[in-house]
């Protein structure tokens, strides 16, 4: 598969609409949204539903080939229960970020890609082979984040760069896991993933975004593997 010469780049954990516009703005692709109750990210449905609204009024979207799409983080509920917010709210994708199987997957029909915290390369490679093929069309293949018993993103822990390295040589991974703007130079570089995804590492607060550091994110990562970025 053809490396993606300049990398996706989301932006997770969005609770308002100013932190979501700034990171349009910067130049983001995927804007996400935390719908597990456990995270001090956490939003509701009708919360997103007003932001998303206003995103397309002041930032149209054309379907064709949209400026940025809209993610939802979900984990462990049924593909009935996902289907209902995403509607509700005007989610373009779900990632699914517990142990959800694949039938989650298939119901959801090419909606949605599973997010993993593989311990080694053996065991990343038999989840993707599970879900990898059921993902959406132009969206990553898998999330590959840190592991952290008990824990579903958002950690600040940095993910296994080499298992997700042999990874991306196959398929389009989205990495997670304790990327800043930093660090994320080099995590292009040495991963070589499709995209990169956010949460932490911009933020001034859980769910409180530092605006400087998203544009700041947005522009070390897509210029990585140009032969004037520095790491």
């Amino acid at each position: 598969m053809p490396r993606v010469r300049v990398p996706k780049v989301k932006i997770c954990g969005l609770t308002n609409f100013e932190d979501a516009a700034a990171a349009v703005e910067a130049g983001a692709d995927l804007l996400g949204f935390i719908f597990y109750e456990g995270s001090p990210r956490f939003v509701e449905a009708e919360q997103v539903k007003e932001i998303i609204d206003k995103l397309h009024r002041v930032y149209p979207v054309a379907p064709e080939k949209p400026r940025y799409r809209t993610v939802g983080v979900f984990v462990d509920r049924p593909a009935a229960y996902i289907a209902v917010i995403m509607a509700l709210a005007g989610l373009d994708w779900a990632q699914l970020s517990g142990n959800e199987p694949v039938s989650v997957l298939e119901q959801l029909k090419k909606r949605a890609y599973k997010a993993i915290r593989p311990r080694t390369y053996a065991e990343a490679d038999a989840e993707a082979s599970f879900y990898a093929a059921l993902s959406p069309r132009f969206g990553p293949r898998l999330l590959i984040d840190a592991y952290r018993p008990g824990e579903y993103g958002g950690t600040g822990q940095r993910a296994d760069w080499r298992i997700a390295e042999q990874l991306a040589r196959l398929r389009s991974i989205l990495l997670a896991g304790g990327l800043t703007p930093d660090n994320v130079v080099e995590a292009v570089r040495t991963v070589r993933p499709w995209g990169v995804d956010v949460s932490s590492g911009v933020e001034k607060a859980p769910g409180v975004k530092d605006r400087d550091a998203i544009r700041a994110f947005v522009r070390n990562a897509k210029s990585a593997l140009q032969p004037d970025a520095t790491a």
